[in-house]
């Protein structure tokens, strides 16, 4: 039989139809989702900076690099702690990466120097940085901290000290930076409101190779000594601290970053006993952070700390908004709103949420160090719940006064 050319198209386009019928819908895979991380991985701050990177990794890989459906690219900017730097490294994940939120930068003086470039730029940023007019006086409508302020922790170890320790006199000692500034003269303000006094002040450069000629300016009639280090200096001064043979002759309570697990590991019998505030603690008992440290532990060999657990919690604070905004993070204003309202209950550090001015308000921890199964750690020996960065004051009132510095709150009772 003879089978003509038209019928034979015929078919072939017939079955070709039925085939297309048979076959799977095939759907396009989701637009990933790229986040940038501004931190620092050489320098002073490195090894926060390291962990912060580690923290935000252990959170993806978890999730296999998928948030709501949708693939997540991890970019990550290391700003070596030079304001400079961090500002160009911001324009290039914004402007050349096209990131849709930043997480980041590591130190206040970081965050000071992009303050204006993310708001003119409109770009969604879950902060670390605790410079504390950041969410005071001068809020930025773009930035929300999931960590805390500078001075936030340094409350309450203020009320800490004075009201359960019964100190009276006592002496600061933090880096000479924004950080430091913020967090003495929080502590300052709320112990001295609280009936003491702080008698002396010091302020070692940031980047000082030894300790030695303010260990030996330290009164010897205080109470008490707040330090307020970052990165590895709170190791590094407390091992000096003991061989000038002042461990057990001066009671020593920490800020937030200075006997941070991360370097703890590194300590020895001189960091034992010594008490801190913090808004986060490796053995707090709840699932995430139980996944956490697991995901530390599994990825890294490393216990995690303060600046791990701050990005684990931003990814936290992340993920619950794109949730809450049909995965939707390039419509800007309407992310950025969802996260300044968001309340997420079940973080590594406990339940979060964020003040009118974007700063977090969750519990804030006092911890000793202790041994436990051959390791140094801080365990919690007292909570203080839904700590605000106003702490117990009138926000209204707070801010009327100057942001805490160097010289503000007054020393009113500094001693030669």
């Amino acid at each position: 039989m003879r089978i003509r050319r038209r019928d034979l198209l015929t078919a072939l386009a017939a079955g070709a139809g039925l085939a297309s019928l048979k076959a799977p819908f095939v759907r396009a895979q989701a637009a990933p989702i790229r986040i940038g991380l501004l931190t620092v991985k050489t320098g002073p701050l490195a090894s926060g900076g390291i962990q912060m990177e580690q923290g935000l990794r252990v959170y993806l890989k978890d999730r296999n690099n998928t948030l709501v459906g949708r693939p997540i690219e991890l970019i990550v900017a290391d700003t070596a702690g030079v304001p400079a730097t961090a500002r160009t490294k911001t324009q290039e994940l914004v402007e050349r990466d096209a990131v849709s939120c930043l997480f980041g930068p590591l130190a206040a003086f970081e965050a000071l120097a992009i303050d204006d470039y993310i708001r003119q730029q409109k770009i969604p940023t879950i902060g670390f940085a605790s410079a504390d007019d950041l969410t005071q006086r001068k809020p930025n409508p773009w930035f929300v901290r999931a960590s805390a302020t500078s001075s936030q922790c340094s409350h309450v170890m203020a009320d800490y000290a004075a009201k359960e320790l019964k100190y009276k006199r006592m002496a600061l000692i933090a880096d000479d930076f924004a950080y430091g500034h913020e967090q003495n003269a929080g502590f300052q303000r709320v112990f001295e409101d609280a009936g003491g006094r702080i008698v002396q002040k010091l302020w070692p450069p940031l980047a000082i190779p030894d300790y030695g000629t303010y260990i030996v300016q330290l009164k010897q009639d205080i109470d008490g000594l707040f330090i307020g280090f970052a990165g590895s200096n709170g190791f590094r001064f407390l091992r000096q601290f003991n061989e000038y043979g002042l461990k057990g002759k001066i009671p020593v309570v920490g800020g937030m970053s200075a006997l941070d697990e991360a370097i703890l590991q590194n300590m020895g019998e001189e960091a034992l006993g010594t008490i801190s505030a913090c808004w986060y603690s490796g053995q707090l008992d709840n699932p995430a952070n139980k996944a956490f440290v697991a995901g530390m532990r599994r990825d890294f060999n490393a216990e995690p700390g303060y600046y791990g657990a701050a990005t684990y919690v931003m990814a936290a604070v992340f993920d619950a908004a794109l949730k809450a905004s049909d995965g939707k993070p390039e419509d800007k204003e309407r992310f950025i709103e969802t996260v300044r309202n968001i309340k997420v209950p079940d973080t590594a550090r406990g339940a979060v949420r964020f003040d009118q001015y974007g700063n977090v308000v969750g519990n804030v921890y006092i911890r000793r160090v202790e041994r436990k199964d051959g390791k140094l750690v801080n365990t919690v020996i007292e909570t203080y719940p839904d700590v605000s960065q106003f702490w117990t004051y009138k926000p209204e009132d707070y801010l009327k006064q100057p942001v805490y510095s160097r010289d503000n709150p007054p020393a009113r009772y500094l001693e030669n």
